[in-house]
């Protein structure tokens, strides 16, 4: 018997727990045969749809808080990480060159 790949992510590595399939990978947990629930689309601020590992640009200098460093106008981050349920608005996660791990708004990016 195959194990199917997790809905969310399409990891491989998922595995049976009781009646539940778990991914240890993102962590999503449902029922075999369940279908999955349609997650909002992210938009960036071109009205283009986001998805994880796309690059994208960033279209203002955006103030790092607790820091006196800025993020440029013109910026490339490449394979972001959407974070759909973030309540704070800060739903892209990413790694920046020079700045290191950071969270930004959806808003405030275009898809490069």
């Amino acid at each position: 018997m195959t194990v199917p790949a997790c809905p969310k992510c399409q990891s491989e590595y998922t595995y049976h727990d009781g009646d539940l399939m778990i991914c240890p990978e993102c962590a999503h947990e449902w029922k075999e045969g369940e279908q999955v629930e349609q997650t909002a689309t992210i938009l960036d601020a071109n009205g283009n749809a986001l998805a994880d590992g796309d690059t994208v640009s960033v279209i203002k200098d955006l103030k790092i808080k607790g820091s006196s460093s800025v993020v440029k106008v013109g910026t490339k981050v490449k394979n972001i990480r959407l974070l759909p349920d973030a309540a704070d608005g800060h739903n892209i996660d990413c790694k920046i060159t020079g700045i290191g791990a950071m969270k930004l708004k959806s808003e405030f990016v275009k898809k490069a």
